[in-house]
């Protein structure tokens, strides 16, 4: 093993200009030498991809020559002229040939995707069939769980995380996903990919548009029929108590374990994998925020839900939500211009409520505005209404968006993976519900003004 970085570089063409000794010799094994196009495939791969991308690429490298196999890290820095590499954690062993599991081509996908992804879940290759909808030019290289929402099956299980543990084949993972315009929902099957000494590199397999079960369409919509539910009516408060019960659970205990492996409290682990156990925590923490939002929506749309008649400050208010939610935006190098300590806005509002409703509109305001803006939260009153406006600097929102941006499942025009798409349909919920409203004011390229707006009091 050698501890030093060994370096090479790539021209625009993909040929190797120089190399290290340990990587010339690879590439000399491999039957090529200066000059010539990269006889590495994986590295080649790897090197497209930075390229295509635009950006850094740190990956674990496999190959093998002759005489032994090679492992190391590999980070490409595409520039205008080519690539840099930089490879390190160099390390050989001699060849040995054990029993490789058989992979079969994935079963061709007429009408969706087929893709490939490596051991830590990222896309390496992603084709869509003709009759498919396209696939985003940006999703390749990105983790699998920002580009999919991954849906638990019956049993509250996700087979490609089992099979991921397993490094075993997969089939069934219900996904729901964002292309373009379109929102899809798809079933992913994979098989998993072994290097020529058995090492697990990923899996490959495809994404077809799932199958809706005919009985289910003929449920009405405010019922849900499931083994683990029974048939309750959303309004029912058992269905809030019963999805509490069986999701939260298991996903704070997904989410603690993965922040634990992610943060290495237990001990080191290689930078990959502390990154791939962050992926899942992030993926636990949107799935536990669904739960929060279904539970919300099943309780604001209970029959009489009314609530609370408190006497708040929305000054006081909004700079709580500023302190629970500054450190997201620093991460963006967003300045939030929150109110002065003597700006004051008395209202009646339950303190719970409100605050959820403002800590909803700054965290869409900071995950939809640009690096280094600023967002601005304002209050005032107008006879008998005390407001608190949140704007930010972000795309704006165009007058089709603006008309249904409240309704349930919109998530402001956005393809990414973030929010459930009912944060705001529950925010107006509840604003309406406290005697107050909540409004927005935008046009696109000029960024958004939400305003919450709840019946006044005097200073008592």
């Amino acid at each position: 093993m050698s501890e030093r970085i060994v370096r090479g570089r790539i021209d625009r063409s993909g040929a190797l200009v120089s190399a290290d000794a340990p990587l010339l010799r690879l590439q000399q094994r491999a039957g090529a030498g200066l000059g010539k196009p990269l006889a590495l495939p994986h590295l080649a791969r790897l090197v497209a991809l930075a390229q295509r991308l635009h950006r850094d690429v740190s990956r674990p490298l496999h190959a093998a020559d002759d005489h032994s196999d090679i492992h190391a890290l590999v980070r490409i820095i595409p520039d205008a002229d080519g690539a840099a590499l930089e490879i390190s954690d160099w390390r050989t062993r001699p060849m040995t040939q054990p029993q490789i599991p058989v992979i079969t081509d994935p079963i061709a996908a007429p009408h969706g995707w087929t893709w490939e992804c490596d051991q830590q879940l990222r896309m390496v290759a992603l084709r869509a069939a003709p009759d498919a909808p396209s696939v985003p030019a940006d999703w390749e290289g990105r983790s699998l769980s920002e580009l999919f929402e991954l849906q638990p099956d019956g049993d509250g299980r996700f087979p490609v995380l089992r099979a991921l543990a397993r490094q075993s084949r997969f089939d069934g993972q219900l996904v729901r996903a964002d292309a373009g315009t379109e929102r899809l929902s798809m079933t992913l099957s994979g098989d998993a990919l072994f290097d020529g000494v058995g090492r697990f590199t990923g899996f490959r397999g495809t994404a077809m548009a799932a199958e809706t079960d005919p009985a289910v369409e003929a449920i009405p919509a405010a019922t849900l029929i499931d083994p683990a539910f029974g048939s309750l009516p959303l309004s029912d408060p058992q269905f809030g108590r019963r999805i509490d019960g069986a999701l939260r659970g298991p996903l704070s205990r997904i989410i603690a374990t993965a922040e634990t492996i992610s943060g290495q409290f237990d001990g080191p682990i290689r930078a990959d994998y502390a990154r791939y156990a962050g992926d899942i925590a992030h993926a636990g923490r949107h799935l536990l925020g669904l739960v929060d939002d279904l539970a919300d929506l099943q309780n604001i749309e209970r029959p009489g839900f009314k609530a609370a008649a408190d006497e708040i400050d929305l000054g006081d208010l909004a700079r709580r939500a500023v302190g629970l939610l500054g450190m997201k935006a620093e991460e963006k190098g967003i300045r939030i211009d929150a109110p002065k300590v003597d700006d004051k806005a008395p209202a009646t509002g339950e303190f719970r409520r409100v605050l959820q409703v403002l800590l909803n509109l700054l965290g869409n305001a900071i995950r939809y505005s640009p690096d280094n803006s600023q967002i601005w939260i304002r209050v005032d009153r107008d006879g008998d209404r005390a407001m608190v406006t949140v704007a930010d600097q972000g795309q704006g929102i165009d007058a089709e968006q603006q008309a249904v941006v409240f309704e349930k499942f919109e998530r402001l025009g956005r393809t990414d993976s973030g929010g459930s798409g009912l944060g705001l349909y529950i925010a107006r919920r509840l604003a309406r519900a406290m005697d107050g409203d909540l409004t927005v004011e935008s046009a696109p390229g000029q960024g958004a003004r939400f305003t919450l707006s709840l019946p006044a009091r005097d200073f008592g």
